[in-house]
């Protein structure tokens, strides 16, 4: 095994180059492209992908955000309709004793008290009040207070009612007062 020495900078025979070093040619540090090249070098392309990752996530929070907003502002409509339906429900309900006076007077003078009695029953409609007309049904103790009974073959059917029910938006205001044959 022979040594051979490395040339010297003193030695005028060789010549060295500085670009060719050993140590640039085999440098452990991994060189991107230069910015003369037109690509950009990793830093950049971290920052880039680090922006990118945080503006999604404010665009999903964005998202986010307009979505319980807009569930709140369904729940919100829905609820106001709920109360108002309510109210409404509590006057119509306020009204039972007044429509069901009137309901008497009808019974007693019916040319003076029918005008009256139809324009109350027509608004109160509008407003989504229907009476039940439960003669001759079959019972429902739903719709149905039964305070009467009379005996008789089958299955109860309502013979009389005895104070009209009514129902308010499709739910039972008040069920009717009925005599119950069966």
């Amino acid at each position: 095994m022979s040594d051979v020495a490395p040339p010297s900078s003193e030695d005028p025979g060789t010549e060295q180059d500085a670009s060719a070093s050993p140590e640039s040619e085999f440098s452990d540090t991994p060189e991107g492209p230069s910015p003369d090249d037109g690509d950009v070098d990793v830093p950049e392309l971290t920052e880039l992908e680090a922006a990118l990752v945080e503006r999604d996530e404010w665009m999903n929070r964005a998202q986010r955000i307009a979505a319980d907003f807009e569930n709140f502002r369904r729940r919100h409509a829905t609820q106001r309709t709920d109360d108002i339906d309510r109210a409404t429900g509590r006057l119509a309900e306020a009204l039972l004793p007044v429509l069901d006076a009137c309901e008497a007077a009808f019974l007693q003078h019916p040319a003076e008290i029918e005008p009256l009695f139809n324009l109350m029953l027509s608004e109160l409609k509008k407003q989504g009040l229907e009476s039940m007309n439960l003669h001759e049904q079959p019972f429902d103790p739903h719709l149905a207070d039964a305070v009467l009974h009379e005996p008789g073959e089958g299955e109860p059917v309502v013979s009389e009612v005895l104070r009209s029910g009514y129902t308010w938006n499709g739910k039972v205001l008040r069920p009717a007062m009925v005599k119950v044959r069966g």
